[in-house]
């Protein structure tokens, strides 16, 4: 029985399961697991491309492989285990958080685990993973959850959504931040960017602006937190943990 309730795709008459109610969707996807077995029926399970949609171009048993694995191919979705040879789940993500941060062609991770336990669900969801379901899973509900993630909601089984859910309620909630508050929404993301050590160009690209905007963002920003200068910028938002 699955423990995630993600709407159903058709079920085919000989056993086979479809992606959920969208003919043509298509999405790449790498396994990292270190079970060979275990990628074997995944891939039997939902592989079959003319029928669910996914596509496996990719599979791998260890963090440098996956690593390797996930850079040549650039999937859409890595379906990705939690305990793994050579530091786990966490440092695939780690290791690959330019790949997700790509503004262009994002990697996305969903975490599948034997594991339940919520320091392995909360680890993987703040090291970027998108959702987080057990090995319980069905195979329709595998298939509707990777091209949920695909398209960039967060994918959890109920339970573990809970662990979530109370890992950051229970983390002291920020105070106000009226300096914060005069930014818009735009002005934040250059402010984040710039923090990280952004060029201006590479900004640009990351948010599809021109770098003329980008500098007016910029300034907008300066002017509104009262500072002077980049270096500034980059310790206020680094107090705030905004980096």
């Amino acid at each position: 029985m699955s423990d995630a309730k993600e709407p159903s795709g058709s079920a085919e008459p000989n056993g086979g399961v479809t992606g959920a109610d969208a003919p043509g969707r298509h999405v790449r996807v790498v396994l990292v697991d270190d079970h060979r077995m275990f990628r074997t029926g995944v891939q039997a399970e939902i592989g079959q491309t003319e029928r669910t949609g996914v596509e496996v171009v990719g599979e791998a048993a260890d963090v440098d492989q996956a690593v390797t694995v996930i850079t040549a191919t650039r999937p859409e979705v890595v379906l990705l285990d939690v305990h793994l040879p050579g530091g786990g789940g966490v440092e695939v993500l780690r290791r690959c958080a330019p790949l997700m941060a790509d503004a262009e062609q994002p990697v996305r991770f969903l975490a599948l685990s034997v594991s339940d336990a919520a320091e392995d669900v909360i680890g993987v969801i703040r090291g970027g993973a998108r959702g987080y379901v057990t090995k319980t899973i069905t195979g329709t509900d595998l298939v509707n959850s990777v091209f949920r993630v695909q398209e960039g909601d967060a994918v959890f089984s109920p339970r573990l959504a809970g662990f979530v859910l109370d890992a950051f309620a229970s983390t002291d909630a920020p105070p106000v931040d009226e300096d914060l508050d005069r930014l818009t929404q735009r002005e934040r993301e250059v402010l984040r960017l710039i923090a990280r050590g952004y060029a201006y160009k590479e900004i640009a690209k990351q948010l599809f602006i021109s770098v003329k905007t980008v500098e007016s963002h910029v300034s907008a920003v300066l002017r509104k937190l009262q500072l002077s200068n980049r270096h500034e910028l980059t310790r206020w938002a680094t107090a705030r943990r905004l980096v």
